[in-house]
């Protein structure tokens, strides 16, 4: 089954919420709506499921038009940030309420939930209530009750949000190897880069209701279409830079300045923007056409076991983010060290012109 939206605008008393959507959704396909929230996330999902019309386009599943099919006429399943589950129902029955609203006979019932169980490894707690589980074992029961139905289309809209880290790195192993025995489309919401990253599969970048970008994650990732793209999918956002290209050099102002090397060759001259990722800008120098920057420290935040180091100069504003605890005061000064090499360039109007060779880990 594919999905394929044409032309989707969405309007609500005045106001675009989701604004010339044009996307199509390959059969067994694992998919995420990137974006920060109000991006049109929710919405563009609902109108996937039938919970909403379009104001203007087409929804075809199957190629044939659902645009006006309510919810109730679609083969689909949604999964929410919250853990909607029947509170006097146990996990068995919680799983089993849509099979049993289908009027599916009661052995084919108890095979799909213990089937559904099992994936989602909560089969021992099938005899207990909603009240009786941890948070993580209340998100498998919702999910259970979206997978056990056998959808066409599972939408899961930002369903790891309120779990803690290490359930969240736990769900999204298990959602990416359920899903490569599936033949349904996924569509997973999501305003976290990383997260986006670590399931894979394709991924659409949204931005005020509109779609920036669609295609396989790594390729969205390395190979971003415009700066607001590139800025979407970086955690923290990449450093974007405005710089002078002439004929011979790069020119940040008249005291930082490197010779055009040959990455950058096919530039012609003008002014451009130039984007580094937060992670390819270090303390150290890595590699012969390393930038010496000198410039004073913010703040450096430190999360865990790494640095988010927030540092500036007379003309432009860089973030870092580097592996370990770095402790530095506040205004002081310090040298760090930008990638040329690692440098994407964007043109006047923000479209890029020029990608990396070698764009580097993540």
């Amino acid at each position: 089954m594919s999905l394929i939206l044409e032309n989707i605008d969405h309007v609500v008393n005045g106001a675009t919420h989701i604004e010339g959507v044009n996307l199509e959704l390959a059969p067994g396909s694992f998919n995420v709506l990137l974006g920060r929230t109000l991006a049109g996330k929710t919405t563009l999902m609902r109108i996937m499921a039938g919970l909403e019309a379009p104001t203007r386009g087409r929804v075809l599943m199957h190629g044939e038009d659902v645009t006006r099919k309510s919810v109730r006429k679609r083969n689909v399943s949604m999964v929410y940030q919250q853990f909607i589950n029947y509170p006097s129902l146990t996990v068995f029955d919680n799983i089993a309420s849509p099979l049993k609203l289908a009027r599916v006979p009661r052995e084919e019932i108890r095979r799909r939930v213990l089937e559904t169980a099992r994936m989602l490894h909560i089969e021992h707690l099938l005899e207990r209530y909603p009240a009786e589980l941890s948070g993580g074992q209340q998100q498998r029961t919702a999910m259970g009750r979206a997978l056990v139905k056998d959808a066409d289309l599972i939408l899961f809209d930002e369903p790891l949000v309120n779990l803690d880290y290490k359930l969240r790195e736990e769900f999204r192993e298990e959602l990416r190897e359920l899903f490569k025995a599936r033949n349904c489309i996924a569509v997973y919401a999501t305003t976290e880069p990383n997260e986006a990253l670590a399931l894979g599969g394709h991924t659409a970048v949204l931005h005020e209701g509109r779609l920036l970008q669609y295609g396989p994650t790594e390729d969205v990732y390395h190979r971003p279409r415009d700066v607001l793209t590139a800025e979407m999918f970086s955690e923290p956002p990449i450093n974007v830079v405005p710089a002078m290209v002439s004929g011979s050099e790069v020119t940040f102002d008249r005291n930082v300045h490197f010779p055009l090397n040959r990455d950058l060759a096919s530039l012609t001259p003008g002014q451009y923007q130039f984007g580094v990722r937060a992670s390819h800008i270090g303390l150290q120098r890595q590699a012969d056409d390393d930038l010496e920057l000198d410039v004073t420290v913010d703040i450096a935040e430190i999360s865990g076991s790494e640095t988010f180091l927030h540092v500036h100069n007379d003309l432009f504003h860089l973030v870092l983010h580097l592996a370990g605890v770095h402790e530095f005061g506040v205004d002081q000064r310090i040298k760090v060290y930008f990638p040329t090499h690692k440098i994407y360039a964007f043109d006047r109007h923000g479209d890029v012109v020029h990608i990396p060779a070698r764009p580097g880990a993540h």
